[in-house]
């Protein structure tokens, strides 16, 4: 029978114990029953009609206008197309070289007037260089000169300190306590010798210098009014 049918041995032993699993589903199973039917000379229809009564019943014709047939998007009507407007992108293309010809000659001759001036700018100046330019606002002042030199200690550990002034005079000697601030002004120079030049810190006319030695060295430094730097 499988030969004669060309349905695999296993399926047909199969629809023998009414087992149409191995057919791969309803509509492969009422073919191998109407193949099977015809070889050995019965009517398929009954058998099929028994089938499907087993089976849920014989499928419904499905209709040409639902199903996958339906589709959720409104049609659009097709349009013809029509050939490239070639005088209208002509003119466009026109018009775009106009514009740009017209940005280049305007913006040429403004970049040619800049120009003229900057080269101008130098020419005056050179024509007059005594001439006095008028002070704007905002424009950097000359700092005045310092007229005295100030000095500020401040002592981080106990140190034994010699501040002199003009001429020699003596400003302070004697051990700073640490934490002690200390402050000396003289017109000319200043003159300190500190025992531990780790253990202060030092400000020179309002600039901090910080220490001006490691722990345990004798520094000797000399300030005056144009300083912050050591003399």
């Amino acid at each position: 029978m499988s030969l004669r049918t060309r349905v695999r041995e296993s399926v047909i032993r199969g629809i023998e114990r009414d087992d149409f699993a191995p057919c791969g589903g309803d509509f492969y199973a009422r073919g191998h029953i109407r193949t099977i039917a015809r070889v050995v000379g019965v009517d398929p229809e009954p058998l099929v009609r028994a089938f499907d009564d087993a089976h849920g019943g014989a499928p419904q014709p499905s209709s040409a206008t639902g199903g996958p047939w339906e589709t959720d998007r409104p049609l659009v009507p097709f349009r013809e197309r029509r050939s490239p407007n070639w005088s209208a992108a002509m003119a466009m293309a026109f018009a775009a070289l106009v514009v740009v010809a017209g940005v280049q000659f305007f913006g040429g001759r403004g970049g040619q007037h800049a120009a003229r001036q900057v080269a101008e700018k130098p020419a005056q100046a050179a024509a007059s260089p005594h001439q006095q330019q008028p002070r704007r606002a905002g424009d950097p002042v000359a700092a005045a000169p310092r007229k005295n030199v100030e000095l500020r200690l401040k002592a981080r550990r106990a140190t034994w300190v010699n501040v002199r002034g003009d001429k020699g005079r003596t400003l302070f000697s004697g051990t700073l306590r640490s934490g002690t601030v200390r402050e000396w002004k003289a017109k000319k120079k200043i003159s300190i010798l500190i025992g531990n030049g780790g253990g202060v810190r030092l400000t020179v006319n309002g600039k901090d210098l910080g220490t001006p030695g490691q722990s345990g060295n004798v520094v000797h430094l000399d300030f005056t009014p144009s300083d912050p730097e050591a003399a």
